[in-house]
């Protein structure tokens, strides 16, 4: 008999839905307070998940979403460099 291996899922913090881990996005706020996109899922510090889709980060942005997952608040600046390297 053949086991299912389980698939981890995350929420997505601008549409609050449920996906698989790997279609989502990680982005990470280091121990030292620096924002980076971590494509490999392995990076240290506290991490939120995104849709890689830009309704989805307007979304999480205009909600103060990543504020909340962040427990910081996160500049404008950073949202700029963050699209920027998501969507560009």
């Amino acid at each position: 008999m053949a086991t299912v291996k389980k698939i981890p899922t995350r929420l997505c913090i601008g549409c609050q839905e449920q996906h698989p881990k790997k279609e989502l996005v990680r982005i990470v706020r280091s121990p030292e307070g620096e924002f980076s996109i971590d494509l490999t899922g392995k990076k240290a510090g506290r991490g939120a998940y995104i849709c890689n889709n830009e309704e989805c980060f307007q979304k999480a942005m205009k909600e103060h979403r990543f504020d909340r997952s962040f427990k910081c608040t996160v500049d404008k600046t950073i949202f700029d460099e963050l699209s920027e390297q998501l969507f560009k």
